[in-house]
């Protein structure tokens, strides 16, 4: 009962209350490169995101397509170590560094929140630092490092409805100053990526369009079920790993979200760069 009023007081009763609730929003972070290219557009885009997204959060939660786990885990640690999960990049990729707070009373919190849902069991992890589907878009986003931020994985062997729910458990941070991030790619066949400045095939242009589409519509349901009622979803993403982020941001902005596209790009030809944000009726 202490932590819960621990948590409640550190997050419930905060400042950002008064002005009212957090957007969620989804991030396409595409190629581990968009850390150092200055060609890429999305990389632009992140940078100047202060700019657009004024209201300083709390603390981050963060969902990434690079955590795939069993059952929801979140890690509880002090510091981000910068986890490097990817190979074959240049060396000054490795060198990057990017350490901010751990959040582990809003680890506990998400905890808490997922499991008085209906999820019986969600797991700690106290040694995961930040994965580069989340520290390289943080890097440019707030490269001050200075945001506590904690991290929660996806479960790729559920579906899109399932990671829905997983959001709106989340629902209540978003009043708290929390700021919730999925992460992940808008399409994701790196089977299929060409050289930079090719065009974009029909079928990928086809499944974001789709999206776009569904989102600004509110049809989530539909997005929810992508694999069956989007043309290509399975082209688009023949893992779900990078959409899930998608349906958790989604999830915890609720039915009646309002979603809006803040960013539109396309690299190596499939890789679309697309962004959204969910803003909940007052």
């Amino acid at each position: 009962m202490r932590l819960l009023h621990s948590l409640n007081q550190k997050y419930r009763f905060c400042s950002f209350c008064e002005r009212g609730m957090m957007d969620t929003v989804y991030i396409s972070h595409g190629s581990p490169m968009m850390a150092i290219d200055e060609s890429i557009p999305a990389r632009k885009f992140l940078k100047t995101w202060q700019q657009i997204f004024k209201e300083r959060p709390k603390a981050i939660l963060i969902i990434s397509g690079h955590w795939d786990t069993k059952e929801p885990t979140v890690n509880v640690v002090n510091r981000n170590e910068t986890i490097y999960d990817f190979y074959g990049f240049p060396k000054s990729m490795y060198k990057l560094k990017y350490t901010p707070p751990g959040a582990p009373l809003l680890a506990k919190r998400v905890k808490e929140l997922l499991m008085e849902n209906g999820f019986k069991s969600v797991h700690e992890d106290k040694k995961r630092g930040v994965d580069h589907g989340a520290w390289v878009p943080l890097m440019l986003m707030y490269p001050e490092a200075d945001i506590p931020v904690c991290q929660l994985s996806v479960q790729t062997d559920r579906d899109g409805t399932y990671h829905y729910n997983l959001g709106k458990a989340l629902a209540p941070l978003r009043e708290e100053g929390i700021l919730i991030m999925g992460s992940g790619a808008t399409t994701h066949n790196l089977g299929t990526m060409q050289p930079s400045g090719s065009p974009v095939p029909s079928w990928a242009l086809q499944f974001d369009t789709w999206l776009k589409n569904a989102l600004l519509e509110g049809r989530y349901e539909d997005v929810n079920h992508y694999d069956s009622r989007a043309p290509y979803g399975k082209m688009a993403h023949p893992s779900p790993d990078h959409f899930y982020p998608l349906h958790v941001a989604m999830g915890a902005a609720g039915e009646n979200a309002k979603a809006k596209l803040v960013h539109h790009s396309w690299d190596h030809g499939t890789l679309s760069y697309a962004s959204y944000q969910f803003t909940a009726p007052k």
